[in-house]
């Protein structure tokens, strides 16, 4: 009957690891990162459950005449960010997911 204990131990072991997963996905919510582009004209502040929360733009980086510059300087902040934001769910999250191969971690 000694594998039984085993059994329960290690069934205990990944209910405790569920809710510590559950409670780091909780704090992820809370956790931002700022991605930036061209030197701070641009920045974007991104959730750790990846969501654009806001959109800063200098007015410097504001010109009619180029347009397509400042398109792409919010297009290089967002994805500086959720590269961020990327990192921080890997170090949130790594240490439930290492050794595991689970999609979408």
């Amino acid at each position: 009957m000694r594998g039984m204990g085993n059994m329960n131990n290690m069934m205990k072991q990944m209910q405790k690891m569920q809710k510590d997963m559950a409670k780091a996905q909780e704090e992820l919510k809370d956790m931002t990162v700022e991605g930036t582009a061209g030197g701070g004209m641009v920045k974007v502040i991104v959730s750790g459950h990846k969501e654009v929360l806001d959109v800063i733009i200098a007015e410097d980086a504001v010109d009619p005449d180029d347009v397509e510059m400042l398109q792409d300087l919010v297009l290089a902040a967002v994805n500086d960010a959720m590269k961020q934001a990327d990192q921080l769910v890997n170090d949130k999250m790594g240490r439930f997911t290492q050794g595991m191969n689970l999609p979408g971690f």
